[in-house]
């Protein structure tokens, strides 16, 4: 004999997580058909059942029509390699200093090791991901940043069309940042900056930033100065401002690139927090930092979008 209870075993009812699915229908007819971008990293992506449950939910936003595209690093697993290789870990102005035998590494770690981690845990539900690279098709061109980084790169060209071809057939694709250079070489790519352009390059409307703390402090230490949602003219401001933990100041900036490239919206959350993804793109309030652009029609724009979908936008 087996009792019936109403309640979920985090004490929210049966009755509570049905009203719950009911107010998320608005925001799921906002998105379906529309493309997104999510930058993985952090806690979230180091962490297996946080990586297992973030997985899940991009599953489900695919289920319900949106087109997630995951951009990804993975920085304390490329360092862990190179000291235990005992190649020098270093950084200047945030960026990795990456020498010939260090990209070897950052190249190992990216694309064969990181990557893949992330289209098994997609696949898990289905053969719904494939993992690609700046060498895949020239997904990603690059050239060198400076020399005094070394293989570090600053994107020149994304091949939009091959990542619309793989969204166009249902994939969700996972792109390491790594890129392709000039000189046939691979270039290590901030992860930020990367999903940025490619926000732009693929006329997403919204781009997730999941990082290891609730969004955008003005003063780290102080947590009552958690911004809740932002102006790109705000965020330029904020960047010029010189009040921003160097650690926030590559997200904003991409957040700024990406908005400036059309994107309509831009978001900074706790990838640690169960399904902030979820609560982000699927409820009114909302979770972490979030930046708009003042002037975007992206909500309105048109959009290829499947059969059902297309249903769904037919009285917007």
């Amino acid at each position: 004999m087996k009792l019936s209870k109403d309640t979920r075993p985090n004490g929210v009812t049966d009755k509570e997580s049905a009203q719950l699915i009911a107010e998320a229908l608005p925001w799921i007819k906002s998105i379906t058909g529309k493309t997104i971008v999510i930058k993985y990293g952090g806690a979230a992506m180091v962490d297996p059942q946080l990586r297992a449950d973030v997985m899940a939910d991009i599953v489900l936003l695919k289920t319900v029509g949106v087109n997630p595209i995951i951009v990804h690093g993975g920085g304390k697993d490329i360092t862990r390699a190179m000291e235990q290789a005992g190649i020098p870990v270093e950084f200047k102005d945030g960026q990795r200093v990456t020498t010939d035998e260090g990209m070897d590494i950052v190249r190992t770690i990216l694309a064969g090791k990181v990557n893949q981690e992330l289209v098994r845990a997609l696949n898990e539900h289905g053969n719904i991901a494939v993992g690609v690279n700046g060498v895949d098709g020239g997904t990603i061109i690059a050239e060198p940043m400076s020399n005094g980084l070394g293989r570090v790169g600053r994107i020149k060209r994304i091949n939009g069309a091959l990542l619309q071809d793989l969204i166009d057939a249902d994939y969700i694709p996972v792109i390491a940042s790594v890129a392709i250079g000039n000189d046939g070489g691979y270039c290590n790519v901030n992860a930020d900056v990367m999903a940025g352009q490619i926000a732009a390059a693929t006329g997403a409307t919204k781009i997730l930033f999941l990082t290891d703390v609730d969004g955008l402090y003005l003063d780290f230490d102080d947590k009552d100065t958690l911004v809740s949602q932002l102006t790109l003219d705000e965020a330029r401001d904020l960047i010029e401002s010189g009040m921003l933990s160097s650690g926030m100041i590559p997200k904003l900036r991409s957040c700024v690139s990406a908005l400036e490239g059309g994107v309509q919206s831009a978001y900074i959350i706790n990838g640690t927090i169960p399904h902030s993804i979820l609560l982000e793109m699927l409820t009114l309030s909302g979770v972490g930092t979030a930046v708009y652009a003042e002037n975007s029609e992206a909500d309105s724009q048109h959009v290829a979008v499947g059969n059902f979908a297309s249903k769904l936008l037919e009285n917007k």
